[in-house]
């Protein structure tokens, strides 16, 4: 038997054949037509920013940290460990990553260190939950609380002696390379300002994601094949997986299961620390405390949203990442813009559930939802600045809310685990 021959999270009396499968062709077609609701939204509130290369850039830096962190916590809840403490791990990668640079005059030693540093914090938490059995969520917080209380005493420690640095932030860091496809540039910047429907859409996006893209953002979009192909189609992954699933029916066919959780908690930590590296190195070129902005628990958002899978989980940052784009870039003109946006959306998505899952009730609710926001947009003409802040936050409710019904957590995720309980 392979990694590819069985499944060890298919609900039980699914048959294989109604599952919908999220193919390549399928997501650039909707990613296609997500781009021509935005337009359409674009050409009727004049909002030309919210499909703009500076935008989509922008999207696509914010989204980065918060990507890493909810891949973390798939590696780890996979295997069965709950990990709220991915804000922590990502406070240790912020300082870690910050001193690494620093110290060896290199941004990739800093992206290494803020990989041990979230590291480290993971250590911690496998030690209390896999070898000790402590509730998961109690070491998660310990671990949130620690790590905050841990970088301000080395910052004081290290930073204040250095021209530059002080109690709460750190010298300016040395500068990660970006690559760009300059032969593009001008061509789309030219049509992206002609303001066409759907083209110059299309055309802001590709400038946006081709111009000055950080190495390190490459490299964090590399890591969602590779965790999906680790994961899904290896033993190694197999195994894995079956830890989060079935430990006691794992465990009955030889395998370890505290070396594989140890080893998913570890990993998880790793690309927490890198999400944090990223806000110190990339985003700001400086550490300062308090960078990471709640960034783990939206992480965690993501990957709930995402269905524990890697796919849903980068859709889920990046639908995160463009709105807090949005409320940095024209505000309340962009936000409006937005919520025309949703109430398109929420009509496909009632359509969809009337025609194809045959649920009147539920394409009832999202209709009434879909007219509630879009009578909102119709009587106003932006939004208030003080509630622009707050979508990135609100938009995490609202998907986490609408997609409850669907989500399927690993069946032994955060259930306490030990050796012999299967005799």
């Amino acid at each position: 038997m392979t990694a590819t021959d069985v499944s060890v999270d298919r609900p039980v009396g699914t048959p294989a054949a109604q599952r919908f499968r999220l193919s390549g062709p399928v997501l650039l077609l909707g990613l296609a037509g997500l781009v021509v609701v935005l337009s359409l939204a674009r050409v009727i509130t004049g909002a030309n920013d919210i499909t703009s290369a500076g935008t989509v850039s922008a999207a696509l830096g914010l989204a980065v940290p918060i990507g890493l962190a909810g891949l973390g916590g798939l590696w780890s809840e996979r295997a069965g460990v709950v990990n709220i403490g991915l804000e922590g791990m990502m406070v240790l990668g912020t300082w870690f990553g910050a001193w690494g640079a620093l110290q060896f005059h290199s941004p990739w030693a800093g992206v290494l260190a803020g990989a041990v540093g979230g590291a480290l914090g993971a250590a911690i938490h496998a030690v209390a939950t896999v070898t000790f059995g402590v509730d998961h969520i109690i070491s998660g917080v310990a671990i949130n609380i620690v790590g905050v209380g841990f970088t301000e005493y080395l910052s004081q420690l290290v930073f204040t002696d250095m021209p530059g640095g002080g109690t709460k932030n750190s010298p300016q860091l040395p500068k990660m390379g970006t690559v760009s496809l300059s032969f593009l540039n001008d061509p789309l910047r030219t049509v992206e300002a002609k303001h066409w429907f759907v083209v110059s859409d299309f055309a802001g996006v590709l400038r946006g994601i081709t111009q000055d893209v950080s190495w390190f953002t490459i490299l964090a979009i590399v890591l969602v094949p590779l965790s999906f192909y680790v994961l899904w189609r290896t033993a190694f992954g197999l195994r894995l997986r079956a830890c989060g699933e079935r430990p006691l029916a794992a465990e009955s066919l030889g395998v370890n299961v505290y070396l594989y959780k140890w080893a998913a908690v570890i990993v998880s930590g790793v690309l927490a620390g890198l999400g944090g590296a990223f806000l110190s190195l990339v985003a700001a070129g400086i550490y300062r405390d308090g960078q990471t902005g709640g960034r783990g628990y939206i992480g965690l958002a993501a990957m709930i949203f995402g269905n524990w899978r890697p796919g849903g989980l980068a859709g889920g940052a990046a639908l995160f990442g463009y709105t807090d784009a949005l409320q940095l870039r024209q505000g309340g003109v962009s936000v409006h813009a937005l919520l025309l946006v949703v109430a398109l959306l929420l009509v496909a998505v009632a359509v969809y559930q009337l025609v194809r899952q045959r649920r009147g009730g539920a394409a009832l609710i999202t209709g009434v939802v879909a007219i509630v926001v879009f009578m909102v947009f119709a009587v106003t003409d932006t939004v208030p600045e003080q509630f622009t802040s707050f979508t990135p936050h609100l938009t995490t409710l609202l998907v986490l809310s609408l997609a409850s019904q669907r989500l399927r957590m690993p069946a032994a995720d955060g259930v306490p685990y030990r050796r012999g309980q299967a005799k």
